[in-house]
Formats: structure tokens, sequence, C-alpha cells
């Protein structure tokens, strides 16, 4: 009997990176995921028990600011899907707190996929790596590249620097030791959690969930089904067409106070009303004055970004399915885990 394909996953407690493992264990792959804390290994196992067959599935302790357990979390791994990077509720005061691990901790997963003789790496980067920075501009397709600058954010800035980063390791590699690579750019991810910590990308939807805003600012976000992303990395491993390409992983946009009468719509009768009134402008920025995480928003009111999925759809035959379904999905799942309960 033939053993498995091994991948390493990075990050595998993450929200990304559970559905990534999920997805692979269904499709008969072995994965090794790295962890900070061994100790979480047990938790994330009984997570992902109810959702796939866990017995392929062993960890590796790894950190992303260390040099130590790479080599032998990497060791007879055809693939890595790299997907740890830190995603943080608040700003840091110093962007460099974000970027240095994201950056450095990238270039400790490609070395030693290097020397174990990885076949191909995906990356998680993000569409925080494509679109920011670049004034009123509203259209943006996989050649953009986001403008590294304070005022993106700490986050933004990570992501750019992180794949930029990959892609100039990558071909600097003599040919001997050339390793396929392809980043994932998905916008931002929601979609049911299979752990109830959960990721800073679903409070948008918990937050009006659990009445944590008095309204909804005139923003709007562009946003794709976990489940959808883990697909396109599963498609993105394998696929012949997707050696050196970096994929805008989107589904559509949508307005704030859209997703917040959906949800009342749904949950209202059930005993979770959301607030679905629109704040005028002038509000937030009043708020913002005091609030330097609402002032980063207000030169987000009222504008739209579009981000292209042709190429994605194409090169990974890749569907996402209706942001309907997704925004009742994360809902479902923040309130069956007891993240957000009635009022």
């Amino acid at each position: 009997m033939t053993a498995p394909v091994q991948v390493a996953v990075t990050g595998a407690s993450g929200y990304i990176a559970l559905h990534v493992i999920a997805a692979l264990l269904g499709q008969g792959y072995a994965v090794r995921g790295t962890l900070r804390d061994m100790a979480r290994g047990k938790k994330i196992r009984t997570a992902l028990s109810g959702h796939t067959e866990v017995t392929a599935l062993s960890f590796a302790e790894a950190d992303l600011t260390a040099d130590e357990g790479w080599d032998a979390a990497l060791a007879d791994c055809q693939y890595v899907m790299h997907v740890a990077s830190p995603m943080p509720l608040l700003e840091p005061k110093n962007h460099d707190d974000l970027i240095t691990p994201a950056r450095d901790g990238t270039l400790r997963v490609l070395g030693a996929a290097v020397r174990s003789g990885v076949q191909r790496v995906v990356m998680t980067s993000s569409i925080a790596a494509i679109g920011y920075g670049h004034g009123d501009k509203s259209r943006f397709t996989e050649a953009d590249w986001s403008v590294v600058n304070p005022k993106i954010g700490a986050y933004a800035s990570s992501k750019t620097v992180a794949e930029r980063a990959a892609r100039d390791f990558i071909a600097d590699l003599p040919a001997e030791q050339a390793m396929e690579f392809v980043s994932i750019n998905p916008s931002l991810v929601i979609g049911p959690l299979i752990d109830p910590d959960g990721s800073a990308s679903i409070e948008v939807v918990r937050k009006l969930l659990a009445r944590e805003v008095p309204g909804c600012p005139n923003l709007g976000f562009s946003l794709v089904d976990v489940r959808d992303v883990a697909a396109a990395h599963l498609a993105a491993m394998t696929s012949p067409e997707a050696s050196g390409k970096r994929y805008i992983c989107d589904a559509e946009f949508r307005m704030l106070v859209s997703i917040a009468v959906q949800l009342n719509q749904v949950f209202g009768p059930r005993g979770y009303p959301v607030r679905t009134r629109e704040l005028p402008n002038w509000v937030v920025r009043i708020v913002a004055l005091f609030d330097s995480a609402v002032g980063r928003i207000v030169p987000e009111l009222g504008r739209e970004k579009h981000y292209d999925n042709a190429a994605i759809r194409q090169d990974l035959n890749w569907q996402p399915r209706p942001l309907e379904e997704t925004i009742t999905a994360t809902a479902e799942s923040l309130i069956a885990l007891g993240v957000v309960n009635k009022k």
C-alpha cells in the first residue's frame, strides 16, 4: 500500500489553517501541522475530528520567530502550506512587531523547505498585499502590490513585505535548489469556525451579531468563504498552471449594512437582533478623534475596492459560494460554539 503524500501546514491552530488541514485530510493526504505550543495539539485534533478523520494528522513544534524545529517539521514533506502569519486584533504601536516575524518566519519556512527537498510551497498572503497605498484607485489585479508606508497599517505592510521577501528568495535560488511557489491572496475571510478561538477576520460578523456596535459605518469589504480559501490552497498545491503565480481569492464586495440586514433577518427572530442603522460619516469622524482604531477606518468611508478573480477561476477552476451562505454559516458557527450568546 502506497503511503499518503505528506503535507506540512504552518500555524496549524489558525482559522484558515484548520480548514486547509480538514480539506487535506479529507482528500487522503497526511498532514503535519506546526505549533508554537504542542499542548494545543489535543484540542485541535478534537475540533477537527468533528469534520474529518484525523488518523493521518501529526504535529511538530516550530515558531516563526526561531530557527529551531523547522527542518524536522518539514522533513519528508512533498508540499508545504505556509499559512502562519500574525493577524492582530489591535494595531501594534511598532509596525515592525508584526512585519519582522511575518517576513523572517516566511524565510525560515522557505529555507527549511529547500533543505527538505519540498516540491512546492503555497503561501497564504492577502489582498492587503495588493490594494493598499494606491490613493483613490479602486480596481486591482495580481499585478498590483500595496505601497508600504505607515498609513496602510501594520498588517498590510507585513503581508506585502513577507510575500515580496518570499518571491525574492525563490527567484534567488540556484538552479539545483529550485522550488515551486504559489501565493493565495484572500480578501477578508469569513465562514464557519472549526475552533471557537476564531480569527480577527470574523470580527466583522461577531461584533454585529453580539450587538457590540451601535450601527453600521459607511464601510464595505471584499469577502470570501474560508472553505473556498482552503479549496484554493489545495488546487494551487498541485495545479501545473499555478507555479510561480499569485491568485486573488475573493468572492465579492459587500457593504457592512447589507451584512447587518441579512444577519438581522435570519437571526433576529431567533433572539439575536442586529443593529442595522447606518452611522453618518461625521459621527465616525468624531469618534475617531478619541479612538485610534476608529481613526484608521476613516479614509475607507464610502470607498469600494474591487479585486479581479478571473485568474483563479480560470487556472484553478475555482468557484466561490454565494456570500449569503457564507455570512449565515459564520453566524451559525459563532452561536453553536458559544462565541456569541443571546442578549
